[in-house]
């Protein structure tokens, strides 16, 4: 086995070449395999690049054939190709034309299993069909019944028995699945024994059901020449012999292009791929029923339809219903299945779903899911889920109270709903029951296209049964249904004193609270500031006073429905004469300075205040206390006699009298007391700083009745003063110095005095 050819820079010629056998539309139009005079070989299904099996003749029976599966139509050849797949249905409409068939929409079938009726050949048989096929020369007629003969056969014989030593191998996928629009590149890959280097590679496509070959190009060691075919400028040649083409389209599809490699001495090898394009399907688009559908129609109606567009190979549509897939059924489910071959070659599916529906359909989901095969495997592409409209007549009615508090009480605001399950709606009608056998029409106040009755501020006169009542208007049929409206309401509060006789400062009193409601209740106590003070239904006050009175209120409320409460004011007046509580006196003041006098009184009935001298008054109400302000001048009778204030109500009168004392005689008797004061402080501090000089010996007191007071040493021109006590001290015995030595007391007892001028 020798080495790959080394890759070079291939020089591009472009000529033209023979032109191909007419194909019109450039479609498959039949499932026959190539036939050619140089015995052109098909690769047998499970390698890219293998060994590859001589074509069968044509019409022979036993040609491999590729399965093309699809919506309609469809061949049937033979997965043998190396990577053969199914791709959908190759044999599809004519161009511009449609076809119109039920489907059962299932899922497209697997790829068939290989298709091995033919015995493959070895290694060594390929390549000497392969050398008898190559040349410049035309081949003898030999080969496996083709041109009629078994003429090769005995040196055929011969060279399989002995075997080829050296051959040409040329190595080449057996399929590519390329998209439409992409480029597809044939590679072609070769091995010449003998280290030996190819004299010229040609590229050839045939036409799908042809065995006429078309040379695209030729290359040899100075470069590449293309010839002029209807691949065009669509055709390049890389550095390593490969084929591009570019732009593929739907008319490439099927067509098997053969590589070709000569080399001096080694005659010539050949191998082929077929070429396969595909475009996915774009997502389908759903379009469910607009108009509705009767659950009663005994016919099947069209639920919706399914749409893809441009793909090829020609995709299966599968409908679903609520996920569970939908198969043809007679008198219950159809499915109508249109193909459309657009006029570039590429199909647009549509199918439609007709079925017979029930009232249960109402909430159901339809779908519908494109399957294509790509490159082996199914893929599957899913619509959005639409519901379609179901009309069914009424069979059940329902009335119900919806309200925002849960519990009805006095004051919400009621809706009553009335469900039918028809569709469309049925017309609706509203009555509450007056009597036994007397009904209120209520319907002007319904909205009768939604069912709606709605009641605002209901009361205790709300409560009562209520109906709905529906008309289909199809059958004319009724159904009515009822409900029973519970306004939950607190009536009849009530507040007992007891003793009800007028109350004084010092009494009792007993208070208690009633009220009706279809629930139980709960009592509380609140004074006038809204604190509660007790409860139940009794509050109990004693040795009341005037600041004791108030206004009680009793709060009533039931505990099983928030919000419904109502509650009951009373007054606990306490009665008697007036009581002065604050007044301004003793007041210093001023001759002739403008004072303000206060009076502050509490009673009930509420008293009025009056002053005994003239002024500006103003009067307000303090914490249950009544006060009064006097602003006058005051004068020299004024200070003398002072001022009254008199509060009086229809039980009785109370009067104070304010003293006014003058400011300046009040000041001077203070001042006499802070000079009191002041010399009280004196003294003490001076006592405190002979007592400190005492304790320090700045001061020293004898027993003796004589004390000299001297100083160390006098001076001439000083006079010097000597004071003796006439009494010498009563200790006269001698005294010890601090040397030892005894002076007298007298000695002891002198002190001189310097007296300076």
């Amino acid at each position: 086995m020798g080495r790959p050819e080394p890759l070079s820079a291939i020089p591009i010629e472009r000529q033209p070449a023979p032109t191909p056998p007419p194909n019109p539309r450039g479609v498959p139009t039949s499932s026959a395999s190539l036939s050619a005079p140089n015995n052109l070989s098909k690769p047998r299904q499970g390698g890219r690049g293998g060994r590859n099996e001589p074509l069968k003749e044509p019409g022979s029976g036993t040609e491999p054939s590729r399965h093309r599966g699809g919506a309609v139509g469809g061949g049937k050849r033979g997965a043998e190709l190396g990577t053969a797949r199914p791709l959908g249905g190759d044999k599809g409409p004519r161009v511009g034309g449609s076809s119109t068939a039920p489907s059962s929409s299932s899922p497209p079938p697997p790829p068939p299993p290989d298709v091995r009726q033919r015995v493959p050949l070895s290694r060594g048989r390929a390549a000497v069909a392969a050398g008898m096929a190559g040349g410049r020369r035309a081949a003898p007629s030999c080969g496996w019944g083709w041109r009629g003969g078994w003429g090769c056969w005995p040196l055929l014989c011969l060279l399989l028995c002995c075997g080829v030593s050296g051959r040409l191998e040329v190595h080449m996928p057996a399929v590519l699945e390329v998209e439409i629009g992409s480029t597809a590149r044939l590679e072609c890959g070769f091995s010449i024994p003998g280290n030996v280097s190819f004299t010229s590679i040609e590229w050839f496509y045939v036409n799908h059901g042809h065995s006429n070959r078309v040379r695209l190009c030729v290359i040899t060691a100075s470069g590449a020449r293309i010839d002029e075919t209807e691949y065009g400028e669509r055709l390049s040649v890389g550095e390593d012999k490969a084929l591009s083409i570019s732009k593929v389209t739907r008319q490439d599809n099927a067509r098997t292009f053969i590589c070709r490699v000569g080399a001096d001495g080694r005659g010539v090898g050949e191998n082929h791929t077929e070429l396969y394009t595909y475009k996915v399907p774009a997502p389908p688009e759903i379009t469910p029923n607009s108009a509705g559908i009767p659950a009663q129609n005994s016919d099947m109606s069209e639920i919706a339809q399914c749409r893809s567009e441009n793909s090829f190979p020609s995709p299966n549509i599968t409908w679903y219903k609520n996920g569970e897939p939908l198969l043809q059924e007679e008198d219950k489910t159809k499915i109508l299945t249109t193909l459309v071959r657009q006029s570039n070659g590429l199909y647009t599916v549509v199918s439609t779903l007709f079925s017979k529906v029930t009232r249960e359909d109402r909430s159901s989901l339809f779908h519908c899911t494109v399957h294509y095969w790509l490159r082996g495997q199914m893929l599957t592409k899913d619509s959005i889920r639409v519901n379609v409209t179901v009309f069914y007549p009424t069979e059940h009615v329902e009335l119900r109270v919806v309200s925002n508090s849960g519990m009805v009480k006095e004051g919400d605001d009621v809706k009553l709903v009335c469900d039918a399950d028809g569709n469309p709606a049925p017309v609706f009608s509203f009555f509450k029951r007056e009597l036994e056998d007397s009904w209120q029409d209520m319907t002007s106040l319904a909205d009768t296209n939604n069912g709606v009755l709605m009641l605002h501020d209901v009361n205790k006169s709300s409560s009562g049964l209520y109906r709905c009542q529906t008309l289909d208007l199809d059958d004319m049929t009724q159904h009515e249904g009822d409900v029973e409206l519970m306004v939950n309401y607190i009536e009849g509060v009530q507040v007992k004193m007891e003793p009800s006789s007028p109350l004084h400062e010092g009494d009792s009193v007993k208070l208690s609270c009633n009220a009706h409601s279809p629930v139980a209740l709960d009592y509380q106590w609140r004074d006038a500031k809204g604190r509660k003070v007790a409860e139940g239904n009794q509050l109990h006050l004693s040795n009341l006073t005037f600041e004791t009175s108030s206004n009680f209120s009793c709060r009533v409320q039931a505990r099983s429905v928030p919000g419904l409460e109502q509650s009951k004011q009373v007054a606990v007046a306490v009665r008697g004469e007036p009581r002065i509580v604050a007044i301004s006196s003793p007041l210093y003041v001023r001759q002739d300075e403008v004072i303000n006098l206060t009076c502050k009184a509490i009673a009930f009935p509420q008293p009025s205040i009056h002053w005994s001298i003239n002024g500006t008054t103003h009067e307000y109400m303090e914490n249950k206390h009544i006060a009064s302000n006097l602003t006058v001048r005051v004068s020299h009778d004024l200070l003398r006699a002072g001022a009254t204030c008199r509060v009086s109500n229809a039980l009785g009168v109370s009067e104070k009298h304010i003293q006014l004392l003058d400011q300046k005689t009040s000041e001077s008797k203070g001042i006499i007391i802070v000079a009191i004061i002041v010399c009280i402080l004196v003294v003490a501090v001076l006592g405190s700083i002979i007592y400190f000089l005492h304790k320090k010996g700045k001061i020293s007191c004898g027993r003796s009745g004589k004390q000299d007071i001297t100083k160390p040493e006098a001076r001439k021109d000083k006079n010097v003063v000597e004071v003796k006590s006439d009494k010498l001290s009563e200790e006269a015995g001698l005294l010890q110095g601090a040397n030892g030595e005894k002076r007298s007391a007298a000695d002891q007892s002198e002190k001189y005095i310097d007296l300076r001028n």
